[in-house]
């Protein structure tokens, strides 16, 4: 078994590449170390359905109007069905309502990002200072972003109107002339929906199975105490039954790729090697912030440093919570991690 890529090439900005009868994809642009985001349209005859949308921005939103009008040939956008609450995917959802699309998405991730959306703060709040000093953040750092307006969702996240229908676990959905089984992933996101067609070899993944990376696994202050390792672990075995080698993967990043039994063996084992990678670090105590060298293997920047420092938190509270660790607050108000042999 391997993994192959069909489409080697993505699709240049405002175009589309027909991926299978119905199914077209598009890709926009994210202002990010990962720099893209993958969208899809669905024909439905008289509209179409399409998947995620993008940030809200000025730049996105004259892309949407070139796809609308070119490849999308001016049919109307009846129906958006949102994978999972994260801005690159929920970015444009009430700009789409506001045009009269129909919104799907699971009732967690709506529930997520109408919350987000409507917390904004100018300056970080005690309990999201607290968690950064709990997870052992660089001195510089801190005071840095102690000082400076946070980010909020509702910077690239289009106000959200009330009212979606819910995609559940087990449930089905009629796309692009097709039937698919709704299938509920976790650990990158909760209630992450993917998409499994009874009709032929094609399955929408989000970021939930993605080629060649790993979607961050973070920690944040709204749930410290989560384990989204565990929670991702045991998505992937879910998975495990459903997926077949010559299944088309429709992701969220990257490229299309058949092998999906073999992406979800890699997806578990990697984060196996690096819980060990990360015991092995802790024989003395440490903090979150002490950790990246054995989870990523690469020297971590500024751009991508809160990433790194909420999927740190992410694996010490999994060997924490898994009886692997030990967890003991430090004079310096963070929590430092050690352990158990």
């Amino acid at each position: 078994m391997k993994i192959t890529t069909p489409f080697p090439d993505p699709p240049a900005p405002g175009t589309a590449i027909t991926v299978a009868p119905g199914v077209l994809w598009m890709r926009l642009p994210l202002p990010m170390a990962l720099d893209h985001v993958n969208v899809y349209a669905l024909d439905d005859g008289d509209g179409w359905t399409v998947i995620d949308t993008g940030f809200d921005s000025g730049k996105t939103r004259a892309l949407w109007d070139d796809l609308l009008a070119g490849p999308l040939a001016g049919k109307p956008v009846t129906r958006l069905v949102v994978t999972h609450h994260h801005p690159d995917h929920v970015g444009l959802a009430g700009w789409f309502m506001d045009r009269g699309t129909e919104l799907f998405m699971p009732r967690t991730a709506w529930l997520m990002a109408r919350m987000l959306t409507l917390d904004a703060q100018d300056t970080p709040s005690p309990q999201q200072i607290a968690f950064w000093e709990r997870a052992g953040m660089d001195a510089e750092t801190l005071a840095r972003r102690r000082a400076e307006k946070p980010f909020n969702f509702a910077d690239c996240v289009h106000p959200l109107p009330l009212g979606f229908t819910r995609l559940t676990e087990g449930g089905t959905i009629r796309m692009g002339g097709r039937t698919w089984d709704i299938r509920m992933g976790d650990g990158h996101a909760p209630e992450h929906a993917t998409f499994w067609s009874r009709d032929d070899a094609l399955v929408i993944g989000g970021d939930q199975l993605l080629l060649s990376i790993s979607p961050n696994l973070g920690v944040y202050p709204t749930e410290p105490e989560a384990d989204p390792v565990a929670d991702w672990i045991a998505s992937c075995e879910r998975f495990q039954p459903h997926a077949r080698a010559d299944q088309l993967v429709l992701g969220g990043h990257k490229l299309p790729y058949t092998g999906l039994p073999l992406r979800l063996t890699q997806m578990i084992e990697n984060h196996h090697a690096a819980l060990t990678r990360l015991h092995a670090h802790i024989a003395v105590p440490r903090t979150a912030g002490d950790c990246f060298a054995p989870l990523f293997k690469r020297t971590i920047g500024p751009q991508v440093y809160g990433l790194a420092i909420v999927e740190s938190v992410a694996h010490l509270n999994h060997l924490h919570q898994t009886g692997r660790a030990t967890r003991k607050l430090g004079r310096d108000n963070a929590w430092h991690f050690q352990a158990i042999p």
